[in-house]
């Protein structure tokens, strides 16, 4: 599950998981406090915390700008305010990863220490090969990594991580809760979109039918009630009448049986026409959907008709990239 506080950025997150095709994802829109809600529910939180940004000095002229003490301040407090907020979802010898982009020590390790001081967890040591030129800190019985851009192979970052040694309550899902089955003809078709379909549970959430690893289905309907989802699953069809139109992102699932659909390889100016969401027709294709891909790579769909198709990319995804020649 992958958490963004910033509804714009939460999209923004949804569409880069899509773009990677991996399903067993769920994306929420919340603040840390709706955590508070899921006692003893993750076995790994990482927080990458919003921070002063030190580490991007060098290649941001900008964040240099928006420093200030003050600033600094302001994070720690607000960071603090966030581990505090997740860390009764973890559950008893979880596992806390805490990330900043920054050096100081108070948004860091001094931070660290502050959770230590309130809980009853246990500093993490991890190994650290001298070749890697990360450096290594320790503040009382806190110990976190500094990685510097002139010592490491991008910009500079904080790591630590702890171990949650507290006896805490998990909050188990309701396994009565079932998932919304299709249509009977509905399953029997999308059986034949994906691979391993015995794997999967199809759920339909009004015209949108997602797909689910069996095993996690509990869970994914669980997090529904508790959290505002952006996203859960593979969306694979929306149900249009009596006919199913395929999904955006189950064109670029890992999960696709590319085999059972008609497929397009595009060269390099259609294809980035199709990703403006262009109108390009394709002659010899039946009627029908229509998997486009450039050097193999799954693009998405086109919607062949008698005498034109429709780009069914998402709009809010288009390029808007000059149309000059390639």
């Amino acid at each position: 599950m992958s958490n963004e506080v910033i509804r714009a950025r939460a999209s923004i997150l949804d569409e880069n998981l899509t773009k990677w095709g991996v399903g067993n994802v769920v994306v929420t829109n919340n603040d840390p406090r709706d955590f508070e809600n899921l006692p003893g529910f993750f076995d790994v939180i990482v927080v990458d915390a919003p921070c002063s940004g030190e580490g991007l000095f060098r290649k941001d002229q900008e964040a240099m700008t928006e420093w200030s003490v003050n600033n600094v301040q302001l994070c720690a407090k607000r960071q603090q305010r966030i581990v505090s907020d997740v860390w009764p979802a973890l559950k008893s010898d979880g596992i806390l990863i805490y990330s900043t982009c920054t050096y100081n020590a108070l948004e860091n390790e001094e931070n660290m220490q502050w959770l230590a001081d309130q809980h009853t967890l246990e500093s993490v040591s991890l190994e650290v090969e001298p070749s890697w030129g990360i450096e290594t800190v320790k503040y009382k019985n806190s110990i976190g990594y500094r990685f510097y851009p002139h010592h490491v192979m991008g910009e500079g970052f904080f790591l630590s991580v702890v171990q949650k040694r507290e006896s805490i309550e998990s909050l188990s899902p309701n396994k009565k809760v079932a998932p919304t089955l299709p249509a009977k003809k509905n399953q029997e078709q999308l059986s034949h979109w994906v691979l391993d379909p015995d794997q999967f549970t199809f759920h339909q959430h009004h015209d949108l039918i997602s797909l689910f690893i069996k095993s996690l289905v509990t869970d994914h309907l669980f997090l529904h009630q508790k959290l505002r989802i952006v996203s859960s699953g593979t969306a694979v069809a929306s149900v249009k009448g009596d006919k199913l139109r395929p999904e955006h992102a189950l064109a670029l699932s890992t999960r696709l049986n590319r085999e059972y659909f008609q497929t397009a390889e595009l060269n390099q100016a259609d294809a980035l026409n199709f990703l403006r969401k262009e109108n390009i027709h394709l002659t010899g294709y039946n009627r029908g959907h229509l998997l486009v891909t450039h050097q193999n790579l799954p693009l998405g769909w086109l919607n062949v008709l008698d005498n034109r198709s429709n780009n069914l990319y998402p709009k809010a995804w288009r390029i808007r990239m000059s149309n000059s020649p390639v």
